[in-house]
């Protein structure tokens, strides 16, 4: 490895090297979000990308969001999610990969609460970026990335 690279990887932990890449090439965490974006994406998770893409471009979050109330926030312990702002990239990462899955389930149940599980993440998105930042403010918890991240990928009024 060159010494551009080692150097990068001291100054940035989180970036690892992909097995199909060379010494020259980094693959971080959020890139495994684009990736999801690049399977089959429910037709709901596209809708809740757009609607988001389209108010925070004209809106920027000016206006103050609501938080989830206890009713959402019992979705999400139901299938043992932590609340967005508690999240991890990974976490959020292996979250879209279920709620994906579960979208394009058989069973009824289980797509209409992945679909309501999504809708509460994307509040809480709008919650977070309108308030500038999350109450837990760590490089740790910051899941709150790659859902947007995932959202801006999956929305056909992004510019790349």
């Amino acid at each position: 490895m060159n010494e551009i690279i080692k150097e990068k990887m001291k100054l940035f932990p989180n970036i690892t090297q992909s097995s199909f890449s060379d010494e020259n090439d980094t693959f971080t965490s959020l890139s495994t979000t684009a990736l999801l974006a690049k399977n089959a994406v429910p037709a709901s998770h596209r809708r809740v990308a757009d609607n988001y893409v389209i108010i925070k471009r004209i809106y920027k979050f000016q206006v103050v969001q609501s938080r989830i109330n206890s009713q959402e926030l019992a979705l999400l312990k139901k299938y043992d999610f932590n609340p967005l702002e508690y999240s991890t990239v990974k976490q959020i990462n292996e979250e879209l990969a279920y709620l994906k899955k579960w979208s394009l389930s058989s069973n009824e149940a289980l797509a209409e609460d992945a679909n309501d599980i999504i809708q509460v993440r994307v509040k809480e998105l709008k919650f977070i970026v309108a308030s500038k930042y999350p109450s837990v403010s760590d490089e740790i918890h910051d899941g709150y990335k790659a859902l947007e991240r995932y959202f801006e990928e999956i929305t056909k009024f992004y510019r790349r």
